[in-house]
């Protein structure tokens, strides 16, 4: 038996590649032990016992974006004490390797096993390295990435796998793709992250009403209806708008969509921010989209990505300073009515997915636990010699 955990906090961005993992270890051995390290905060609070994992939980917060009496206390408090029940649940745990797939409590957690002498392996999605990454970068047995730009960073250490996408982004059916071809219905999917957008949502809410006018006064055949995922806090908000624009029957508003693969599969254009994530989803799934980057992401990271998926030709990159929404009206006409064009960037997104990226994700992590163990010569065994590895 495989003992793994799994720190992934926050965010479906940081969770979902984290259950991907999850899974294929499952599938590789259905006796492997997975267990979560989150926050009683995110999403993973309900997520992860969901999907059937065990969840730890320790207590730590993010600096960057926060005053500097947070900023002290997080450094005062809150780091050494996450750092004190990563060792114990490590402890109790005994993984045979840990991976840290982002979010507030995959620093502490990953810096404290490869402190404890236990195998660690990072991911880093993005084509410039965040922060946490950079510095956990010396302490662990190997780095994983996405973009071959963020190799060159972490040297010798880095293995090109991509980023793991769950299963149903490759196998669900392409329900947009054959309609296109027969039907002017079109289908927009909208959303801001797992946790909304405020942005987003007040943008499109302007936009979506614009577009379906320009539509009308050009005689255009066009039928558009649109899913629209705006996060909890703007749930009520969005749906009175969208009514009172007399589009309830138009558009369906959620405040969190849990089977995105089948919603991406009904979609003609996606409207979304730039995540690694989701733009690893978006691949997966073959959709094109227009990439409003979150402007606050660490180091830029959002338009970075979007820039590089904009200059492969599948999809277009507008900065949420310059995405108006008489913008970004014109902008979903001109591709909805150009089903040429939407199959081009279709099948651009789709040439860049990678579908072995989550088992080569998950072979690198067990020739990582396999170097540790030859290195350690079996001295200090996690626990008895007699139980199988990864």
């Amino acid at each position: 038996m495989c003992r793994v955990l799994i720190a992934a906090s926050g965010t479906g961005g940081h969770l979902f590649p984290g259950l991907a993992i999850a899974e294929a270890f499952r599938r590789r051995d259905p006796a492997t032990e997975v267990t979560f390290v989150g926050t009683a905060r995110g999403v993973e609070a309900t997520m992860v016992p969901r999907a059937g994992f065990a969840l730890e939980r320790i207590e730590i917060a993010g600096l960057k974006r926060v005053g500097w009496r947070q900023a002290l206390l997080t450094l005062l408090w809150l780091v050494p004490k996450s750092l004190w029940q990563s060792w114990r649940i490590l402890r109790r745990r005994r993984p045979d390797v840990v991976i840290g797939i982002g979010g507030y409590t995959s620093g502490p957690v990953v810096l404290m096993a490869a402190l404890m002498g236990i195998p660690t392996l990072i991911l880093e999605p993005n084509a410039a390295p965040g922060f946490t990454n950079r510095v956990l970068a010396p302490w662990v047995s190997a780095v994983a990435v996405a973009f071959p730009e963020a190799a060159r960073v972490f040297g010798a250490k880095a293995r090109v796998t991509g980023n793991p996408v769950r299963p149903e982004f490759f196998t669900t059916p392409d329900l947009a793709r054959e309609r296109r071809r027969q039907s002017p219905a079109r289908h927009l999917l909208i959303f801001g992250g797992s946790q909304g957008s405020r942005a987003l949502n007040e943008r499109l809410v302007d936009a979506l009403p614009r577009l379906l006018a320009i539509v009308r006064e050009r005689g255009s055949p066009l039928q558009i209806t649109a899913t629209h995922q705006t996060g909890a806090r703007d749930f009520a908000w969005v749906r009175a708008a969208y009514e009172r624009a007399g589009l309830q029957e138009r558009v369906t508003v959620l405040p969190f969509i849990e089977r995105m693969a089948e919603e991406m599969a009904r979609a003609d254009l996606v409207i979304c921010r730039a995540g690694a994530m989701t733009l690893a989803e978006l691949a997966a799934a073959g959709k094109p989209a227009i990439l409003i980057p979150l402007p606050t992401a660490a180091d830029d990271h959002q338009r970075k990505n979007a820039e590089a998926v904009e200059r492969a030709g599948a999809a277009r990159c507008v900065l949420q300073a310059e995405a108006t929404p008489e913008r970004l009206a014109e902008m979903m006409r001109e591709l909805l009515e150009d089903t040429a064009q939407l199959e081009a960037m279709a099948e651009r997104m789709r040439q860049r997915a990678r579908p072995e990226a989550t088992e080569a994700l998950v072979a690198l992590a067990c020739e990582v636990a396999s170097r540790q163990k030859t290195i350690r010569g079996e001295r200090r065994p996690l626990r008895r010699a007699k139980e199988q590895r990864c």
